[in-house]
């Protein structure tokens, strides 16, 4: 096999593992004191959140997929590079899909791993240098400053970016900022679709980039369609965490009486914003699809997915935002074209 087919195969394995979790086993007892000692270190990083993220990664690591994806390149033989890689950790192993690029572009890397999500991607490493042993030695993880790289690839805020455009200037990079998910009504959606646009708002208690912050509905929509479809999720009130931010919010702002919609769990404003606060979502109201299509590519920059049944650039089905493909890549930018020919 080639060096390629060999990493396919390695994570081929690693998703037979993720797809394959069983809690009270001998082989899975490992990953469950991770991710017991990562939700210990990360509120938001509850045990169910943690398998969710694990799993759905098991569902798109099949050789079928992978095949498939990196088909479309043309993995050379060249001497290893050095890759920075900085990782953002708002939701659970967020940051893996850029260690999978490096790993089959038979790159290395020193990582920056998030302070929020420490744990699980170093578990994974393990288990791929378990599974193929030409994964060893190729990943480094550091809490310190980046050094000696050919190359860096990082996410983190506005403002973060700012200072990475700047502190890696010298050096080929992909530097990723905040973006939010969007949805757009028709007020033709199912019951199905509404389900499906409600677990996209309310997975990763809606902290994730792919995640619906704000909805756009069309004018005269009954907004008791959204409340009725976020029922079922009233237990995310079961979380300190997220309950705390619930009541925050509300105080703050009914302080700066600002017109809201509350059910109880979620607050719904008419703003203009994309981002919204935990257990927040902003709505507007729109005349026509082409205008609202205008706005939305003008602020293409500010938008990771649109959750939608309707045929708008960057539409993903609804209730299919946290679940992108191998080769949906965040911010529009295709890593390993880059690892490759940089």
């Amino acid at each position: 096999m080639t060096p390629v087919e060999q990493h396919i195969e390695g994570f081929r394995k690693l998703g037979q593992y993720l797809r394959e979790i069983k809690a009270q086993t001998r082989e899975y007892a490992p990953l469950f004191e991770c991710i017991q000692k990562a939700q210990h270190h990360n509120g938001w990083f509850t045990q169910e959140n943690c398998l969710k993220a694990l799993r759905a990664w098991g569902e798109v690591l099949h050789a079928g997929a992978l095949k498939e994806w990196t088909s479309q390149y043309n993995f050379g033989a060249t001497a290893p590079k050095n890759i920075g890689l900085i990782l953002a950790g708002n939701i659970p192993i967020v940051g893996f899909h850029d260690v999978l690029c490096v790993l089959l572009c038979g790159q290395n890397a020193t990582i920056k791993l998030a302070t929020t999500d420490p744990l699980l991607i170093p578990f994974l490493y393990q288990k791929l240098k378990e599974f193929s042993p030409l994964f060893k030695n190729r990943l480094h993880f550091t809490q310190d400053r980046l050094e000696n790289f050919d190359a860096v690839i990082a996410t983190g805020s506005n403002n973060a970016a700012r200072y990475f455009e700047h502190y890696f200037a010298k050096v080929p990079h992909i530097i990723r900022k905040n973006r939010n998910g969007i949805a757009v009504l028709s007020g033709e959606e199912s019951k199905e679709e509404l389900a499906g646009l409600a677990q996209d708002i309310v997975q990763y208690f809606g902290l994730g980039c792919r995640s619906i912050s704000k909805v756009y509905l069309p004018e005269g929509y009954d907004l008791n369609n959204i409340f009725g479809a976020l029922y079922p999720h009233a237990d995310l009130m079961d979380s300190a965490k997220y309950a705390n931010n619930y009541d925050y919010n509300k105080a703050v702002y009914l302080m700066s009486e600002f017109d809201l919609l509350d059910n109880g769990f979620m607050l719904l404003r008419e703003y203009d914003s994309f981002g919204s606060p935990v257990a927040c979502l902003h709505y507007s109201f729109y005349k026509d699809i082409p205008s609202l299509e205008k706005k939305l590519l003008e602020k293409a920059e500010e938008i990771q997915c649109v959750s939608t049944h309707l045929a708008l650039p960057q539409a993903v089905p609804l209730g299919k935002a946290q679940q992108p493909a191998l080769w949906e890549y965040a911010d529009g930018v295709d890593p390993i074209s880059f690892l490759l020919e940089f």
